[in-house]
């Protein structure tokens, strides 16, 4: 589903006229999950009801998400380019996560920024400043209550689904290269540039035991999905295998020749581990046998980063320092012609003894960006892959369409320069699309920010959903806005006004002298009660009256405008309404980080120290 434009020039909601640029692709996963659920059935009972995909657009209806055929992983590879997604003030993006109901993509800068982008039109939604430098690994908790990030400064923040700064902690000195929680979500761990691993208590965030052993800086750590046990790898070539209970190094690996980028567990049996490096090899490790089972060769430069698929447990993309991205499918070798095929391990008479088989890509993205990659991550449905460069450009890669063939000979695959000599892009025109693309960006970040930008301090008073304030202008806001309310004057007499029955022994004009000048009637004669409520105006002047105290009878006035305490329940102090701009809902400010902590604790998610 594409967005539509219907001309090249379009209204907008200001009356005026503004170009309209290209065409935002949106990809839309709803139908392909709701007819999967419709006809799925147990695997014992054979395969989906549903037909299988033809090569043909026609068939563009069947296609199932990747968990609906978990033998087919060669269906999943993410082969087609959706978007190229950049902000306005570029920096690397050194670190991509999807959100866990995967609606939206954060993206870590070296500005210390988050960025958030729409996970179906691919367009900014948000960015706010997280660190003061930049960020070097963030992950989610595995019940999707919390999200954990790490800086160069060594420092590790807390932070809710809205991205509200519970706490912060000082854990290294040094940059944290990775971080990772346990499978109860109770404690996490952390590497840093010190060599040192240190495992925290995630309620209390303090610090239950540092682990050493490694002779050089930690570059990565991972915790194993479902037991108590913690990879990691380092500057010095080796990736160690730590007891978290008792921090003890249960066994080191050697195999790689350079420094260790990224080391994970395979995240559905947890079996396999995968590592890769500057070697320019990535490596399988069967953790039955401790001992690599497979080598991924293919790269012409270090290998940067790498990541399982969320559902295939075969499928593993790897990004390379030249911008390239790898898919490897482990069960299909790929060994190119002329060259010598090996057998798994597995297969041997031998295992324990056998060389490891070499594995080559099963597809390859030879230009994805321009520069390193740093970070991959899969959507939750395992439909797109997320890319974060160097090149200051976060991507988005998708499954092909059936019978689509173009995307296997764009400038991605191919290059700039030969698909330019093939006639099949134009340089002029790829930069011109660059262009119109950065205009689209642009647009969207400014009208994403326009609900977080404070509106100007006014004194006003929140008016109620369905209700409007006596002699009060309607701002033009829908319902629910904020009304505007006169002040009075000062210095002017109240208006004129009536008292039904008078007071006994009183006249009315001797009452309103008394009031106007600030003091108090006479109390009525014994057994004669208390006068009715008078009728006052919505001009009256409160502020003649003392301090406190009103005549029996009258209402309580209202509020002070413009105070900061009190205020409607829900609805926050008035300075932080604006009537700057009429017809325009604005957003309420997130809660603050006392009041959200003090939720959490009445929650008992969150212990104090």
């Amino acid at each position: 589903m594409d967005r539509d434009y219907q001309s090249a020039y379009g209204g907008n909601h200001d009356g005026g006229y503004r170009r309209q640029v290209g065409k935002r692709p949106v990809t839309d996963y709803g139908s392909s999950m709701v007819q999967w659920m419709r006809n799925r059935q147990p695997r014992y009972k054979g395969a989906s009801k549903v037909e299988i995909e033809r090569p043909s657009a026609s068939y563009l209806a069947n296609v199932l998400p990747p968990t609906a055929r978990p033998q087919n992983p060669a269906d999943a590879i993410p082969a087609k380019h959706l978007h190229s997604s950049l902000n306005k003030a570029r920096h690397a993006v050194n670190v991509v996560r999807w959100t866990p109901e995967g609606r939206r993509l954060l993206t870590g800068s070296y500005s210390g920024e988050f960025t958030l982008w729409n996970g179906t039109a691919f367009n900014f939604e948000t960015i706010m400043q997280a660190h003061d430098v930049a960020i070097r690994a963030a992950t989610y908790s595995h019940n999707e209550d919390w999200l954990i990030s790490a800086c160069n400064d060594g420092v590790i923040k807390y932070w809710q689904p809205n991205f509200n700064n519970v706490k912060a902690i000082q854990a290294h000195h040094d940059p944290i290269r990775g971080i990772s929680f346990s499978p109860n979500d109770t404690k996490f761990v952390t590497a840093s540039d010190d060599a040192s691993l240190k495992i925290f208590d995630f309620s209390g965030g303090v610090e239950e035991s540092v682990l050493t052993g490694h002779n050089w800086d930690a570059k990565c750590v991972d915790w194993h999905p479902t037991k108590g046990l913690l990879v990691s790898g380092s500057k010095d070539h080796q990736v160690k295998l730590w007891d978290p209970r008792t921090g003890r190094c249960l066994t080191t690996l050697h195999g790689h020749k350079n420094t260790l980028a990224k080391t994970l567990f395979e995240p559905r049996r947890g079996q396999l581990l995968a590592t890769c490096g500057r070697d320019q090899v990535a490596r399988i490790f069967d953790l039955r046998m401790m001992r690599d089972i497979c080598l991924l060769r293919g790269h012409e430069k270090e290998v940067s980063t790498l990541t399982w698929h969320p559902f295939h447990t075969c499928l593993l993309s790897t990004g390379g320092n030249d911008g390239s991205i790898y898919h490897y499918l482990l069960n299909e070798p790929n060994t190119p012609p002329n060259t010598a095929t090996s057998i798994p391990p597995y297969d041997s008479p031998e295992p324990a003894n056998a060389p490891a088989q070499t594995v080559y890509p099963a597809h390859r993205l030879q230009h994805a960006h321009d520069a390193p990659v740093w970070s991959l991550d899969w959507h939750p449905l395992g439909h797109i892959l997320a890319s974060g460069s160097n090149d200051r450009v976060t991507r988005f890669w998708t499954r092909a369409r059936p019978g689509e063939t173009e995307c296997f000979n764009d400038r991605w695959h191919l290059g700039e320069a030969a698909v330019e000599g093939q006639g099949a892009w134009n340089a002029r025109a790829g930069r011109r699309s660059m262009r119109e693309e950065e205009e689209m960006e642009l647009e969207d970040e400014a009208d994403g920010l326009i609900d977080q930008t404070m509106p100007s301090k006014q004194a006003i008073l929140p008016g109620l959903p369905g209700l409007s304030l006596p002699n009060a202008d309607n701002d033009g806001t829908s319902v629910g806005g904020a009304q505007k309310f006169p002040q009075a004057a000062g210095n002017l007499p109240p208006p004129p006004f009536s008292l039904p029955g008078g007071i006994p022994g009183m006249d009315q004009a001797r009452f309103a002298e008394l009031l106007a000048s600030g003091k108090l009637p006479p109390p009525p004669p014994p057994g004669q009660g208390l006068p009715p409520p008078p009728m006052l105006g919505a001009n009256f002047d409160f502020s003649k009256l003392p301090p406190g105290m009103l005549p029996p009878g009258f209402p309580p006035p209202p509020p002070p405008f413009g105070a900061a305490a009190g205020g409607l329940p829900g609805m926050g102090s008035s300075e932080g309404l604006g009537g700057g701009g009429a017809g325009v809902r604005r957003r309420g400010p997130l809660p603050s980080q006392q009041e959200s902590l003090k939720e959490e604790q009445r929650k008992g998610k969150f212990r104090p120290v």
